[in-house]
């Protein structure tokens, strides 16, 4: 998709690639492939030494390591696989063909752009999200590309949030900025600003995270109304009912039509809509938080903190998902006293919280593209009837 015919790329165990030919390093190799970098030293380094959250201390000192690896010449002597790249007619920037995103990149920026991707994992919403380097290993910015209707519409989102949070003076957390957002062969292209997730990390102080959030819950504004009648709840109704026909769907609306019949009120505001560990760092410049594809106003205050943890828990701590899920509603009244929610409106916070996500994996269809929790009813659901019962 990034090199279009009559370009071409394909993976090889040949000398470096010469003339109209680039090549890309595969990490950690071309049967495990987890990161595709630039050749260069310069430019490999810096694509595995600045990427975001690495998760651990152990990942972080792997990927140092590994970056002064390709720093002194680790391509050279075999260090991962060889993706090469072959431009398929008079380049448009040094080395791809005129169609190719590198040479759209080199329109944008008036300069040479190289890029790093990382492979990820299946999901419905899996596009290539690139870092963007100069041959000197700078970063200029990070894009994303749109692959299908959902990831357009994804890409979309995120240029209208990242225009509305530029206008808030923020406190307690940084948000890029965008570049440039237009398109390439038909696709979305939103390049927007490198927050600097290379900078000494420190530890979250007391209290920090939930502050960010709850700075993030203002934006366009709080209120306080009934559940019922409300325009969140149109809108999940909305999207559910837009999902395909199935016993998971006909449970979800049934449990928010019983939640809207008991006439509770609570707090609306913002959210970000995926803050996870993996799309923050605490850096001593602030909290970086990138990813904002997601965000959305109007929705039940503690949606943030809540996703945060489970979040974690199935995926960085490998809780079973069903156990962690009945947790999240079980643990909400904590979690969300700070936020001046009482126990029985946390809890019903986190029910909506989990008929949220499991909406939009059903509007998604992630468990079709093969999402590890893309099925709902196997976890999410059966959590929010269990909750149900007690409430």
């Amino acid at each position: 998709m990034l090199w279009p015919p009559p370009a071409s790329a394909s993976l090889t165990r040949g000398r470096p690639g010469r003339g109209r030919e680039r090549d890309f390093i595969v990490l950690p190799s071309a049967r495990r492939p987890r990161l595709l970098v630039p050749s260069g030293r310069r430019a490999s380094a810096a694509a595995v030494r600045r990427y975001g959250e690495p998760g651990s201390f152990t990942a972080w000192s792997g990927s140092r390591a590994l970056a002064l690896a390709l720093a002194a010449g680790g391509a050279r002597v075999g260090l991962g696989g060889r993706l090469r790249v072959s431009a398929g007619r008079a380049t448009g920037s040094a080395g791809s063909g005129a169609g190719t995103i590198e040479a759209y990149l080199h329109s944008v920026f008036g300069y040479e752009v190289l890029i790093s991707t990382h492979l990820g994992t299946a999901r419905a919403n899996r596009k290539p999200v690139l870092q963007l380097l100069t041959p000197r290993g700078e970063t200029a910015g990070f894009a994303k590309v749109s692959v299908n209707p959902l990831t357009r519409d994804l890409i979309r989102a995120e240029r209208a949030a990242l225009d509305t949070l530029a206008a808030e003076d923020f406190r307690e957390l940084t948000v890029p900025r965008v570049l440039h957002h237009g398109q390439w062969q038909g696709r979305e292209v939103l390049i927007m600003t490198a927050l600097p997730v290379w900078r000494r990390r420190k530890a979250l102080r007391p209290g920090q995270l939930i502050a960010a959030m709850t700075e993030l819950a203002a934006v366009g504004g709080r209120s306080r109304g009934p559940l019922a009648g409300s325009d969140y709840l149109a809108r999940l109704r909305s999207r559910l009912a837009a999902s395909q026909a199935g016993p998971d769907r006909t449970a979800l609306s049934d449990a928010l039509d019983t939640l809207a019949a008991a006439g509770a009120e609570l707090s609306f505001g913002a959210w970000h809509g995926d803050w996870t560990g993996w799309n923050m760092a605490s850096t001593a410049d602030g909290l970086l938080v990138w990813d904002w594809e997601r965000f959305a106003t109007g929705v039940p205050v503690g949606f943030d903190p809540l996703h945060y943890r489970l979040q974690s828990d199935v995926v960085r701590r490998r809780r079973p998902p069903r156990e962690a899920a009945a947790d999240c509603v079980r643990n909400a009244p904590g979690w969300l006293a700070p936020l001046g929610a009482t126990a029985g409106e946390a809890r019903l916070v986190a029910i909506l919280y989990l008929a949220e996500l499991s909406a939009r994996y059903l509007a998604d269809r992630q468990a079709e593209a093969g999402a590890r929790l893309g099925q709902p009813g196997t976890w999410l659901i059966p959590a929010i009837e269990e909750a149900m019962r007690k409430l």
